[in-house]
């Protein structure tokens, strides 16, 4: 089953649902950055989360997501636009798990920190909303950023399930939100369904589509607005990262090409290396310093 995102409105249109399967997604995650089991489980979750997130904005809007807990695995870093995510992961070989045998992703993750999400859509400046982590498990803390950051009451379920082999079996996740007015029975009624509901990764491993998943949420109760691919894909090129350089500035360029004669730049989203030789660094000290020199001059 291709990775793809529902958005559907149900019960007269008081309560609005995201709902995925990210099982590709979260593989193309762990082949690139070698994740053990639980920083898996830990990343592929946010990463889900931070997708069907993105899908609430426009087109070119742009989401960054930071969540620290000061547990194992440490920071993790989500770029996400339309659907498209890539995330770093401070440690990758991390591996907890419950005494019942699930996989620790509270501990992993901790929940001494915060999630910061940053908001890029097109106006004079980018800005930023904070929540304090509650358990770690991502679910959870993306419910109480809904609701304290966003003043938006949701219910935000995710899972990642991972095969002995260390690949992803099976990854999606819902985000449930509820519309101004909505009726206290019909609150009652969708809350009652969650407490029985099986684990979102568990029906995905089971063979249910994101529509299914809707389904089982709201008794059939739902209209579909829009379907929407997702996917794990990072956008990093040479010519960034040559821009990149060139913001250091004439003097740290020119002490690498003097004791170095080289640089190696690494992608902490997709892991590939861009090396810069002693030609390429002049390149950009000539070239690329003076189109920044020129842009200061000319902005001031």
């Amino acid at each position: 089953m291709k990775d793809y995102t529902v958005k559907a409105y149900c019960y007269n249109e008081y309560l609005r649902i995201y709902a995925c399967n990210s099982t590709e997604l979260v593989e193309t995650a762990r082949k690139l950055h070698g994740t053990w089991p639980t920083a898996t489980a830990a990343l592929g979750r946010a990463l889900t989360v931070c997708a069907m997130m993105s899908l609430m904005y426009k087109m070119g809007e742009h989401l960054t997501f930071k969540i620290d807990g000061n547990g194992p695995i440490g920071e993790m870093i989500i770029d996400a636009s339309y659907g498209v995510v890539k995330g770093s992961i401070h440690n990758p070989e991390v591996f907890l798990q419950y005494n019942d045998g699930h996989l620790a992703v509270g501990k992993a993750v901790g929940n001494d920190g915060y999630i910061y999400v940053t908001k890029d859509l097109h106006m004079r400046e980018p800005f930023t909303s904070i929540a304090r982590l509650q358990t770690g498990e991502i679910g959870d803390d993306f419910t109480y950023y809904f609701a304290s950051s966003e003043q938006i009451p949701s219910s935000v379920g995710v899972g990642v399930l991972v095969n002995p082999d260390n690949s992803c079996a099976a990854a999606g996740g819902f985000i449930l939100q509820v519309m101004p007015g909505c009726p206290e029975e019909i609150l009652a009624k969708v809350e009652e369904k969650l407490k029985n509901l099986k684990p979102v990764s568990k029906m995905i491993e089971e063979g249910y589509t994101p529509e299914m998943i809707i389904n089982e949420v709201t008794d059939g109760d739902y209209k579909i607005l829009e379907s929407n691919p997702i996917k794990y894909e990072c956008d990093c090129s040479r010519e960034r990262f040559m821009k990149g350089i060139a913001s250091l500035g004439r003097k740290e360029i020119q002490e690498m090409i003097d004791t170095d004669g080289h640089a190696e730049v690494l992608c902490h989203f997709c892991m590939k290396k861009y090396d810069f030789n002693k030609e390429d660094l002049e390149k950009i000290k000539d070239e690329y310093c003076k189109e920044n020199e020129n842009k200061e001059s000319s902005s001031n």
